[in-house]
């Protein structure tokens, strides 16, 4: 396992059937410091899910469980925080905010961040 990734889940959420749930629990149980922000406020393993845009630092990885519309409003933010890679998990693919975090250097990632993780790509 590499160094640790601060990691942004984006579309978090406290139900245990959805994807960004299992995402939020395999990020934490290989002990990557993790943010979640979605619709609800709540809490995964610990972590509690923020509706707000907290100012943040560090990010290394933003992982969107988000569709592209739900997307929109959280552009600008997202871009803000430099991340080092963006990850759009199926059904997040957005080619508008691919094509922005590209000219800010920033990788975007067509991926399943829970492929990634148990596959030791993360």
């Amino acid at each position: 396992m590499g160094s640790p990734k601060k990691t942004l889940v984006l579309g978090a959420s406290e139900n245990p059937s959805r994807y960004s749930n299992l995402a939020i629990k395999s990020l934490v149980s290989r002990h990557h410091p993790v943010v979640a922000i979605g619709k609800r406020q709540g809490e995964v393993d610990g972590v509690p899910i923020q509706t707000d845009h907290p100012d943040l630092t560090d990010i290394d990885t933003v992982t969107l469980y988000l569709s592209p519309e739900n997307q929109q409003d959280y552009i600008p933010y997202i871009l803000s925080l430099k991340p080092k890679r963006i990850i759009f998990n199926p059904g997040a693919e957005n080619p508008e905010l691919a094509k922005l975090a590209k000219e800010q250097q920033i990788y975007p990632q067509e991926a399943c961040t829970l492929v990634l993780l148990s596959t030791g790509q993360y």
